[in-house]
């Protein structure tokens, strides 16, 4: 570990750094690179939701035991193993395996990236961020990580670009595979990088005499509050609403009619958005409350998706569209930003964030099971613009249920834990 005089803003730049690269793996190459990614590995959009299913049925399983871990053992350490095990999947990756193989890669990481890594990287968090500064803390986390995801995103377009040499029309499915190799290197690279930045900055926790008598009491308190469930709801539907960002480069290319490199690099150019959408919002929930802040945005989100489920692609502007959408990805960003800033403001001792967020995710982070399954197969049943139709009401559903949720949060209330 470097120990070096102030460094507090290189923790948060570390957590930043790794934050991202330990679910780009997984996650960045079907959200940028989808419809280059459906033909290099001969997929549909079902079977690639379906592929999904063990990482998420892994991660929920990871979640409780690995927050039960974050408030006994260093997070130092096990960010680092989590991030050098996440990038030996990407050697694998590399190799394009076929369908059965990626089922056991995804489930992979669906260890590999929650057990020993979220609550860790969630707990370091709120501890950096202090009593005051959660949404600042928060915001800087998620957006940090947008804009990481963004650079590292407009690399891997540029090599993309590079790869495909003849005409955007006529690319081979030799060159297809090739460009998708030289991107599943970058991020597996950054991956492994990411881990020693971790094993480097980040310090070892100070030991906490969490492990009490009173913890079980401590658990059994976590579990009765309802703020715990209402968190798990809120998170489930801002997710949900992140997952559904996948799917915007594949609608660019079928309704839009954008090709493969144009729906990339406009998705990578509005990743650049969860940067300011993040911090924007932590800064916002500093100031006012997470539950104000969070509220207008899920009811945001509502208007926007109603206008994309409602409007008729054929007899409006093409940039009209991209705006919604524009904005869609903004709310999305300002909600993935400051969610966990709630657990302040629900007063959750810091010494059991790691078991509360490993509760609160066990069922937020469901869709990670079910949404891309449900969503190709909504895209699958109904080819074309009726099947995003569906997509977009999806949406509706949980941005609706998420506002509900916020809005019978009690926040500000008298902490009912043991010490």
């Amino acid at each position: 570990m470097i120990k070096v005089k102030n460094y507090n803003w290189l923790i948060i730049f570390s957590l930043i750094f790794a934050g991202e690269m330990i679910f780009s793996l997984p996650f960045h190459i079907a959200r940028f690179f989808r419809p280059t990614l459906l033909q290099a590995f001969s997929l549909t959009n079902t079977q690639l939701g379906d592929i999904v299913f063990p990482y998420g049925v892994l991660a929920m399983l990871s979640y409780f035991p690995g927050g039960l871990l974050a408030d006994k053992f260093s997070a130092r350490k096990l960010m680092s193993i989590s991030l050098f095990a996440t990038a030996l999947g990407g050697l694998y990756m590399s190799t394009i395996p076929e369908i059965t193989g990626l089922y056991f890669l995804f489930g992979w990481w669906g260890m590999t990236t929650i057990f020993l890594f979220w609550a860790p990287m969630i707990k370091t968090t709120r501890k950096w961020g202090g009593e005051f500064s959660q949404g600042k803390a928060f915001g800087l986390l998620d957006g940090g990580r947008g804009l990481a995801a963004a650079i590292v995103s407009s690399l891997a377009v540029y090599i993309l670009s590079v790869s495909f040499n003849s005409d955007i029309n006529k690319i081979s499915d030799t060159e297809r595979i090739a460009a998708i190799k030289s991107i599943i290197w970058l991020y597996t690279s950054m991956t492994f990088l990411a881990g020693i930045l971790i094993w480097l900055i980040i310090p070892d926790d100070k030991k906490e005499k969490t492990y009490n008598i009173k913890l079980k009491n401590n658990i059994k308190l976590i579990f009765s509050n309802k703020n715990i469930w209402l968190q798990a709801i809120i998170v489930i539907c801002a997710y949900s609403a992140y997952k559904g960002l996948d799917y915007y480069s594949l609608y660019a290319v079928d309704i839009l009619k954008m090709n493969e490199i144009e729906a990339s690099n406009f998705v990578s150019i509005a990743s650049y958005l969860r940067f300011a959408g993040a911090i924007a919002a932590g800064f916002l929930v500093d100031k006012y409350s997470g539950k104000k802040v969070i509220s207008i945005t899920f009811l945001l989100l509502v208007f926007l998706y109603l206008i994309l489920e409602f409007i008729n692609t054929d007899k409006i502007n093409s940039n009209i569209i991209i705006a919604n959408i524009t904005v869609s990805f903004l709310a999305v960003y300002a909600l993935r930003g400051v969610y966990f800033a709630l657990i302040e403001e629900t007063n959750i001792p810091v010494k059991l964030t790691g078991t509360a967020v490993g509760i609160i995710s066990v069922l937020g982070y469901t869709p990670d099971v079910f949404f891309n399954s449900l969503a190709g197969r909504l895209l699958d049943a109904s080819p074309g613009l009726q099947g995003y139709k569906h997509f977009f009401l999806l949406l509706v559903g949980f941005s609706t249920l998420g506002l509900l949720a916020t809005l019978l949060i009690t926040s500000k209330t008298k902490p009912a834990f043991s010490n």
